[in-house]
């Protein structure tokens, strides 16, 4: 049986994104499994009720602090170069209008970070193909569709790159074309949550930090 809680919904929301976003920045565990182990810290084993938890634009700006305050010598330039990777498989798959999305882009990116594309083209054949003759093995899923239009197939694989002493994975998120309309809406705070390769550059310009 569970207790009902007595304390501050808006207190218990702010612990709760606090140690999200520690679970995020240090462990890499996404945004839902984050906040329910942190949930669990914070209130133990109380079920609590979905009002209680951080919403995502919240836990994003915990992110971003404890980045600032952590992780501050090393996640700018971990962001960038994964810029920059991003940009190289964004000219390469060129031909299926690539765009970026996610923690990447975003900027709350670190070392446990993939990096996520969408493809928009009507044969999603096309781009199986692509990689197969690069040499890329990959493996096949579905995640959901930005809309919510039920599951989209996805291609998986791992690169390694010479900037990092690590293998990056890349997602590429299969569209058809004439999601893209769609998917260059801005949200209620009025941003794209995706970028293209012309759009990237210049968040790299903006954005590079000292030394790069």
């Amino acid at each position: 049986m569970s207790r009902k809680l007595s304390l501050d919904p808006q207190r218990i929301r702010e612990e709760i994104a606090i140690a999200a976003a520690r679970l995020i920045a240090e462990d890499g565990l996404d945004y839902a499994n984050a906040k329910r182990k942190a949930a669990k810290q914070v209130v133990g084993d109380v079920r609590i009720a979905g009002e209680w938890l951080p919403d995502n634009d919240q836990l994003e700006e915990e992110i971003r602090q404890y980045q600032a305050i952590f992780q501050s010598d090393t996640q700018p330039a971990l962001l960038h170069t994964l810029r920059t990777i991003a940009l190289d498989w964004m000219q390469k798959l060129a031909d299926f209008q690539p765009f970026l999305t996610g923690a990447v882009l975003n900027g709350t990116a670190g070392e446990h970070s993939d990096i996520h594309l969408q493809l928009f083209n009507d044969n999603s054949k096309d781009v199986a193909i692509f990689l197969l003759n690069t040499g890329i093995q990959y493996e096949v899923h579905e995640t959901r569709h930005f809309a919510g239009r039920g599951p989209v197939e996805t291609l998986s694989f791992l690169t390694r790159d010479d900037r990092l002493s690590m293998r990056v994975g890349i997602h590429l998120a299969l569209y058809d074309a004439n999601d893209l309309r769609g998917a260059l809406r801005t949200d209620l705070r009025g941003r794209t949550p995706r970028a293209n390769v012309a759009a990237l550059q210049v968040l790299l310009a903006e954005a590079a930090p000292s030394g790069v």
